[in-house]
């Protein structure tokens, strides 16, 4: 047994000792009466930035399970420190079933990661190149203008989070949690995401680990095949028997996880052809704000925004008006807004922030929510809704890739301009000066102006007119859910695992994960 000592607070500078000597003197422990010690969560409240707090928790044993439970008894900041996830027993041998993983984000990465460790040998099919060749051709479309459709910020190893900021947080309470995280320490990440409560990875780092989780994966006998797009699948008797990859060849499998992303438009369109059963999903829709880093750090810490012990400031921000919310997404401190087009003639935007977050610009998803109201009803009119707007945005800024963009002052007055620019725009190809009235419905423009103004409340670099907006912001989430049963299993065709963020069962790299692992062991448990 361990206890854990919650809401140790104590001054920015702290160091670990000085953090778990703070817990013990709280519950009047010497160190010398601890078996082991560490910090377990250590997180930052800056509510009032004239006294910036760490606030952590501490874990402890006392080689004493009688002691560690009085503690627990005596004190309401004490409690037992919850049990690692109980994986199942490792099988000596190896499995003859065949399971095929169509993508290779973070869902399929660990979706495939499980069944290989537990004497599977998967398969995964993955459309994009591996992240050296993906690497290579996003920054030759960020450069060039040139967009490979198959590869890109959407598609290729690692899925869309290997070119973000690399966040680790998420709002799901599951244990599997840790284990994701132990397992990205292991191949390569951070240790430090272990005890964060705000964990990334940067997008730099985060490839490096994409590439040992990928090798880890064929040294245990499963296959990882790029360039490979499912593009059909076959069922015999209710089930899936058989994949086809790139329109010619066919792989048979005893189950099918679909970990394809939220980006996967054409996959979308198969399924829905095939009869699969699908909803519309409410995602948002927006743009990217950028600051200054340090009018954020000021805004957020005060007069302590240049200390070297403070993080980089990052903020999420939410207002809601009636049925429709607007608020902050994905915030890459020290980052950079990037080109995210994964079809020919369309504009998408993201942010990226490499570890270090040392880059001059901030940036943020500014996104407003929308649902089958403003798109219809209709499984695939969410695509079509998001996809008008990205041709819209193309066409607006001038056929070239470049991006539609404005100042927060042109933008609440009505206008589209860049004049008294005071950041300069990070989006590589180039932004063009543009009405945003013109690019989204006038719901989405009013609730934004209302967030801006809201926002300048909470933080006063959001009363910045000279800030930028660069547009659109679109693939927030998938605007698809590929409905489950309590199997995890598809409703209309057995062995087909509709998995993640594309299927509409997480959001972001940690709860995508998660749910990788989960349909996994859901194939070894059936």
């Amino acid at each position: 047994m361990a206890v854990i000592i919650s809401q140790v607070k104590t001054g920015i500078d702290a160091k670990h000792e000085d953090i778990i000597s703070a817990a013990l003197k709280r519950i009047g422990i010497k160190s010398g009466d601890t078996v082991r010690t560490g910090v377990h969560k250590t997180s930052l409240d800056a509510r009032d930035n004239s006294n910036i707090r760490l606030v952590s928790s501490v874990w402890l044993e006392l080689g004493d399970e009688a002691a560690e439970q009085r503690l627990c008894e005596k004190y309401d900041f004490c409690s037992e420190i919850k049990q690692a996830v109980l994986m199942p027993e490792k099988p000596s041998c190896k499995s003859g079933k065949r399971v095929v993983i169509a993508g290779f984000g973070p869902a399929g990465m660990f979706a495939a990661l499980t069944l290989a460790e537990y004497g599977f040998a998967p398969i995964v099919i993955e459309r994009g190149q591996d992240v050296d060749g993906r690497t290579a051709a996003v920054n030759r479309f960020w450069q060039t203008a040139e967009l490979d459709p198959s590869t890109n910020v959407q598609f290729g190893e690692g899925g869309a989070g290997t070119f973000s900021d690399g966040k680790l947080t998420t709002r799901i309470k599951d244990p599997l949690c840790r284990y994701v995280l132990e397992k990205l320490s292991e191949f390569g990440a951070p240790e430090e995401i272990l005890i964060k409560a705000k964990p990334h990875i940067g997008t730099d780092k985060l490839r490096g680990v994409v590439k040992n989780i990928r090798r880890r994966i064929i040294e245990l006998g499963g296959e990882v095949r790029f360039n490979s797009k499912l593009t059909d699948f076959r069922e015999e008797n209710g089930a899936v028997s058989f994949v086809t990859v790139n329109g010619n060849e066919t792989i048979p499998c005893d189950a099918l996880i679909l970990a394809i992303g939220h980006s996967a438009r054409d996959t979308f369109e198969m399924l829905y052809k095939k009869n699969i059963f699908l909803e519309t999903k409410p995602f948002s829709v927006g743009v990217r704000i950028e600051h200054k880093q340090e009018d954020v750090n000021r805004s957020l810490y005060g007069k302590h925004w240049d200390n070297p012990n403070l993080p980089k400031g990052e903020y999420q921000l939410s207002y809601r008006k009636g049925e429709r919310a607007v608020y902050t997404f994905c915030m890459c401190p020290g980052g950079t807004v990037v080109p995210s087009s994964s079809e020919r003639e369309t504009v998408v935007t993201n942010g990226m922030s490499e570890f270090a977050r040392d880059g001059e610009n901030a940036n943020a998803a500014l996104v407003v929510s929308v649902s089958e109201s403003d798109f219809g009803s209709d499984p695939l009119d969410g695509v079509e809704f998001a996809r008008s707007i990205e041709r819209k945005a193309y066409r607006l800024a001038g056929e070239n890739y470049t991006a539609p963009a404005a100042t927060v002052g042109s933008f609440l007055d009505g206008g589209g301009d860049l004049r008294g620019a005071a950041v300069a725009p990070t989006y590589a190809i180039g932004v063009t000066e543009c009405n945003f009235d013109e690019l989204f419905p006038k719901s989405i423009t009013d609730m934004m102006r209302t967030g801006l103004y809201q926002f300048s409340k909470k933080m006063r670099c959001f009363g910045d007119k000279g800030a930028i907006l660069t547009a659109p912001e679109t693939r927030t989430s998938s605007p698809v859910r590929i409905t489950r049963n309590s199997e995890l299993m598809s409703v209309s065709v057995k062995g087909v695992y509709p998995c993640g963020e594309g299927a509409g069962y997480a959001g972001g790299i940690m709860s995508a994960a998660v749910d990788g692992v989960k349909c996994a062991l859901k194939i070894i448990e059936n």
